[in-house]
């Protein structure tokens, strides 16, 4: 049996961002909780030299929306990064799943052999379109989904492996 390509691509953005959407619900229970303001959470990171909580949020809309981009062909929207709120957090993740509904699934698997250009800081690199998504976006996406979940780990907010797994969709018990 053959996976179409948009299949190992498009449910991993859409799964992705659901379980950001659980990180930013806990991550403002907790701001609620322990009487902090949204700047004072979405300010949190692991380390000094290490991008911020809202960073890391907006990384993982901007692998998604640019990933689709680049898998179909298409210009990606520009997101400013000036999200100070977990409403505009929400918001952006929204506007990331409107983006990538309108990146056609036929468009995506007929250009997995297509070779793109990919930036990388100064560089930019050629390779093709199913080598980009394994080994560039994927693994840039969860690990900034990864730093999201660990922050808010660090910091005391109950958020564990069963939210960043979610459920497993298409399963039934045995």
């Amino acid at each position: 049996m053959t996976v179409p390509f948009h299949q190992t691509i498009l449910p991993v953005f859409a799964r992705c961002l659901a379980v950001a959407d659980v990180q930013v619900a806990k991550a403002r229970d907790f701001a609620k909780a322990k009487k902090l303001d949204d700047a004072a959470v979405l300010g949190l990171r692991l380390y000094p030299d290490m991008l911020p909580l809202s960073r890391q949020w907006q990384l993982v809309s901007d692998f998604c929306k640019n990933g689709a981009a680049r898998l179909g062909g298409v210009e990606p929207p520009k997101f400013e990064d000036v999200e100070k709120t977990f409403d505009e957090i929400v918001a952006r993740f929204a506007r990331t799943r409107d983006f990538v509904a309108t990146v056609a699934p036929a468009t995506i698997d007929a250009r997995a052999a297509t070779e793109i250009v990919v930036p990388r800081g100064q560089e930019k690199f050629k390779m093709s379109a199913s080598t980009y998504a394994c080994h560039m976006l994927l693994p840039n996406l969860y690990f900034h989904l990864t730093t999201a979940h660990d922050v808010l780990r660090h910091v005391g907010v109950e958020i564990g492996k069963r939210d960043f797994v979610g459920p497993f969709e298409g399963a039934t018990p045995a």
